[in-house]
Formats: structure tokens, C-alpha cells, sequence
């Protein structure tokens, strides 16, 4: 895929500063890594957005796409029988509504996340099938997550067209 003419260059922001908890600590860099990676999708041109920019298949729509589901099994219990298949945003779905989705997944997270006082407790979600995760390593998990995706995101779009920071 050729690289298109370099777009202007997004200012590189830093870690977040955050309060001295263990719990402002975690968020604070989860969010961080929230926004950057849906920043990276949200004004992509699309078709380029669900075009695969490497062998495997990979898109920044189906990266997306994916991370919101990961945030909605961990925080709010969905159950995910197919974890390929989230890595691909329906062919009918616009960058807008895979970003609108994602950012709402995070909401709905971030309500569940208020509400936790002790990180060693687990995530209260409905799962019956399966415990639920402490939510120290739910949000361990999803800064893992949404960091190696992030990256991803950061290499996809700068094949795109050349944007780069975060």
C-alpha cells in the first residue's frame, strides 16, 4: 500500500499525570490509551479505514472494533464465542458508528469502574458461567490490551496517510 502525501503531524502527548492511587494510576493511563487509540480511527478516510495494511488482515476498523468488545466482555460481562471475528467491522458500519460504539463501550465501563472501591474485589458484572476477574487485573488487562492495539493503530494509519502522534 503506498503512503500517501504526510498529513501534519498530531502532537505527541505524554503520559497522563494522575493522583497518587493505585486505582487514579491505572485509569488514568487506561483512558489515555482509550483516547489515543479511538483518536487514530475516528477521522480515518474510509474504504483505507477497513482495508487491510498488513498480511494478516488487519484494519484500524476491526482494531477498534475489537478493543470495544474486549471492554464489554471484561467490564460489563458480554460473552465473545468468536474473538476472531471481532476483529472485523460489518461491511455496512461507517468509521463514525465503530467509534460511536467504542467510545460508548467505554462509558459503560468507566460506570461499572465508579463503583469500585477495592482493586482486589471482582469486576461486579453478570456472568454466571464464569468468574469474574479482580478488577486490578481487568484493568491491567485493558491497558495491555488497549496499548498493543494502540501501536497497531499507530503503524495502519501512518500507512494510510502518514498521520502520526498520538
Amino acid at each position: 500500500m503506498p503512503i500517501a502525501p504526510r498529513r501534519a503531524r498530531r502532537g505527541d502527548t505524554p503520559p497522563p499525570r494522575t493522583g497518587s492511587s493505585e486505582t487514579e494510576v491505572l485509569r488514568g493511563f487506561l483512558d489515555h490509551l482509550r483516547h489515543s487509540v479511538s483518536a487514530k480511527v475516528e477521522d480515518a478516510p474510509d474504504p483505507e479505514a477497513r482495508t487491510a495494511g498488513v498480511p494478516s488482515g488487519t484494519n484500524l476498523l476491526g482494531l477498534l472494533n475489537h478493543l470495544t468488545h474486549v471492554e464489554r466482555s471484561t467490564f460489563l460481562g458480554d460473552r465473545v464465542t468468536d474473538w476472531q471475528a471481532t476483529f472485523h467491522a460489518a461491511p455496512a458500519d461507517s468509521v463514525a458508528e465503530v467509534v460511536a460504539r467504542y467510545r460508548s463501550a467505554v462509558a459503560q465501563a468507566n460506570e461499572v469502574l465508579d463503583g469500585c472501591t477495592d482493586l482486589a474485589a471482582p469486576v461486579p458484572r453478570p456472568r454466571p458461567y464464569s468468574p469474574a476477574p479482580s478488577v486490578r487485573w481487568a484493568l491491567t488487562h485493558m491497558i495491555e490490551e488497549t496499548g498493543r492495539h494502540a501501536g497497531h493503530a499507530d503503524i495502519l494509519r501512518e500507512l494510510i496517510d502518514g498521520a502520526t502522534g498520538r
